[in-house]
């Protein structure tokens, strides 16, 4: 018995078959690290923009980023079929025919049957979200908006660049445009107590949001908040209080509400903390045990708003 709402199945359930995400870096840039906002970024964001760094550091573009990586899930998981995932730091920010250009290349090889496009809510305009809903004939669409908590102080805290009305008004407009929505948060955030945690959740709960990719908080090199946590100002959660975290966090979500994912994903040469944010595997199955032992389950004190 499957507790939520996996991604996977939500994929099968479409396509009959797995589907699996290429992961892309465009090369983009973000407003909150050219100083249009700010020079300094979110205090967790890493060098990579929380990416692959194909373009960044390798010079790869889009095009050879997908040969490669249709290739290679070919021989891992056996998979025909692949959705574009552009993931590096802020896929919105550029000119509109750019824009349009890298979505299109993405798109060129008939197994591309998704596209989707990370981003934050204050990155976006009617413009964008036209050409994105252009695509919705001959793909699967989301968008998906950096959130990472529901509190206006915890966003100012952590340099985001935004409040939580800006995001808010982004899902509205996406979905004006049929646009799928995920939302991206992050469980340990620094000041965010456990009631905090789950008033996010809420808050997604009451929105018309399809996904959510719950994170954990960790710590990679070069980040502001490794230097808060070398200098012994921030901690991190132990991995029991996160899995009972995203446990509480699931029964307040709707139950049709697809999660796209469970735990961060650290690339292990710049993780500073937790150790045992490696483990994904052994995370994954931990939440899962959870789940069962406590006999509850996605949207189980999840409350319609009225």
């Amino acid at each position: 018995m499957m507790r939520y709402r996996d991604y996977n199945m939500y994929l099968r359930e479409i396509f009959g078959e797995r589907v699996q995400k290429i992961p892309l870096d465009a090369g983009l840039s973000c407003p909150n690290r050219d100083g249009t906002l700010s020079k300094e970024g979110c205090v967790f964001c890493d060098r990579l923009g929380s990416g692959t760094g194909a373009f960044v550091e390798k010079g790869y573009p889009v095009r050879d980023q997908i040969k490669q990586g249709r290739s290679h899930m070919r021989r891992r998981y056996k998979v025909k079929k692949f959705i574009a995932y552009f993931q590096s730091f802020t896929n919105t920010y550029a000119p509109l025919p750019t824009l349009k250009a890298m979505y299109d290349e993405a798109l060129l090889y008939s197994d591309i049957v998704g596209l989707s496009v990370a981003t934050r809510p204050d990155c976006i305009d009617a413009d964008i979200l036209r050409l994105l809903s252009s695509y919705r004939d001959r793909a699967l669409v989301w968008i998906e908006y950096g959130l990472q908590s529901a509190h206006d102080k915890t966003l100012k805290r952590i340099n985001r660049g935004h409040d939580v009305a800006c995001f808010q008004r982004a899902v509205l407009q996406a979905r004006k445009w049929d646009l799928n929505v995920c939302a991206h948060v992050i469980l340990g955030l620094p000041g965010e107590t456990r009631e905090m945690m789950l008033e996010t959740a809420r808050f997604l709960a009451c929105l018309p949001v399809q996904g959510v990719k719950i994170h954990l908080l960790y710590v990679t090199r070069g980040t502001f908040l490794a230097k808060q946590y070398e200098r012994g100002a921030f901690q991190c959660l132990e991995r029991e209080e996160y899995v009972d975290m995203v446990v509480d966090f699931l029964e307040l979500l709707p139950p049709q509400m697809v999660v796209q994912r469970l735990t961060g994903d650290p690339g292990r040469a710049d993780l500073l903390a937790p150790a045992w944010a490696r483990e994904k595997t052994k995370n994954l199955n931990l939440i899962r045990k959870k789940l069962e032992e406590r006999d509850t389950q996605q949207g189980k004190k999840y409350t319609p708003s009225r």
